[in-house]
């Protein structure tokens, strides 16, 4: 009788739980329909067509930074991404661990960031070193903005000065890119931006030529390397390191595309050596339909996989965001991406054909995102388990790769 009750104690639990996750779901879409529906357009993709169009970039940037924006929320779009969906110092930890192991004899001080989107990497990697320089290429104009606000110009220091910004093509030289001015953004508190923008490369040889004058007298090793991070950043030198985050390179849909941006990565890194990082996500999850859900402190944010085309290998991915405040919003459709999921030998495969001798991969594996879908339940993808380098790794429900391409020293 005793284990009889408990059973039935369990079912009428289960039910209940049942009952109640029925009923946030009707909430949820009760409120969906209550609630501002916000639609913004997708951000380009590295994949459209780039025509060089004649874009008039510190103009637009001033404009941009200065205008009173009546829609916050599709600038607060941007805030929601990055603590939702970027980790920048554990990437750059793993960054810093791959140039270590497959590199090593120095230290990396040259990131480029390729798809930077508000370049939150290239912001956190310069504030890590004072001799450190990055630089963001990227096709939205907007997040370029945005992150030149709110990542660069509240860096610590002079961390905004060793950052310069393209909008531009991954697949073609960075020459042909827009700069994007921020080594003279320092300037705007007390300028205009537009001023401060058109400043950009006479404060470069400025300075070099202060530095002449004082160099006899001052030897300090700080103010020699902030004179080799200013003219390493005017120069576009060579990387140390390229990276490519948050599946962007399913952005490109087709293996030309493909091997062509690896070729440029390639020309990117140094003849002293470097390595090019990129990260993948698959497993038998990523191949259908799919709902995710994690709670912060005050919104909720959502990953949904739309579907999935077995013949293409190519998917649509929404990011949804529910702001909890006095008055609730819902931000749908925040970023949309039309993705090709390349598997890891396609892309192990299209490195070496760019010119890469070496690719490691390092993998780990994900929460069961089906299991919890189906109990509708908030997913913690972040589960905890480090990546580890793997000659072979069995399928499972979900996994996310760092693929770590090296190009070895050619002096």
């Amino acid at each position: 009788m005793g284990g009889k009750g408990k059973h039935q104690q369990q079912r009428q639990k289960k039910r209940g739980g049942d009952k109640g996750r029925q009923l946030r779901q009707q909430q949820e879409e009760e409120d969906d329909g209550d609630l501002p529906w916000y639609a913004p357009p997708p951000p380009p993709l590295a994949s459209s067509e780039h025509h060089g169009e004649k874009i008039e970039c510190a103009a637009a940037a001033a404009a941009y930074l200065q205008q009173p924006h009546a829609h916050d929320v599709a600038i607060d779009k941007y805030s929601l991404y990055q603590r939702s969906v970027q980790s920048p110092r554990g990437d750059i930890s793993y960054l810093l661990k791959f140039f270590l192991v497959y590199i090593g004899g120095r230290t990396p001080l040259r990131l480029r960031e390729d798809f930077c989107g508000t370049a939150l990497i290239c912001a956190e990697w310069v504030q890590g070193d004072a001799r450190r320089t990055a630089v963001g290429l990227d096709l939205d104009i907007e997040a370029l903005h945005w992150g030149l606000q709110h990542n660069l110009l509240k860096a610590s220091g002079d961390a905004h000065r060793r950052v310069t910004l393209y909008q531009g093509d991954v697949r073609f030289p960075i020459s042909r890119a827009k700069l994007i001015a921020a080594a003279a953004a320092a300037h705007c508190c007390s300028h205009s931006l537009s001023d401060a923008f058109e400043k950009q490369t006479s404060l470069i040889s400025e300075e070099e030529e202060g530095d002449e004058e004082d160099g006899e007298d001052d030897n300090d090793h700080d103010e020699e390397g902030n004179e080799e991070v200013t003219q390493a950043v005017a120069a576009g030198a060579a990387a140390d390191i390229v990276c490519a985050f948050n599946y962007s390179c399913c952005c490109l849909h087709t293996r030309n595309d493909l091997v062509l941006y690896f070729q440029q990565v390639r020309q990117t890194l140094t003849d002293e050596g470097g390595i090019f990082a990129m990260d993948l996500y698959g497993g038998t999850s990523s191949e259908c339909a799919l709902k995710l859900r994690r709670r912060f402190e005050n919104f909720m944010y959502t990953w949904e996989q739309e579907e999935f085309d077995v013949t293409t290998r190519t998917t649509k991915i929404s990011l949804h965001f529910r702001i909890f405040k006095e008055q609730q919003r819902v931000l749908r459709h925040a970023f949309s991406y039309h993705w090709r999921l390349w598997t890891i030998p396609e892309v192990t495969d299209a490195l070496k054909e760019a010119g890469f001798q070496e690719v490691h991969i390092w993998m780990r594996e994900m929460s069961q995102a089906q299991e919890q879908q189906e109990e509708d339940e908030e997913v913690d993808m972040n589960n905890g388990v480090k990546y580890e380098e793997v000659d072979s790794f069995q399928q499972v429900d979900a996994w996310n790769a760092y693929v770590v391409a090296v190009s070895p020293q050619t002096l």
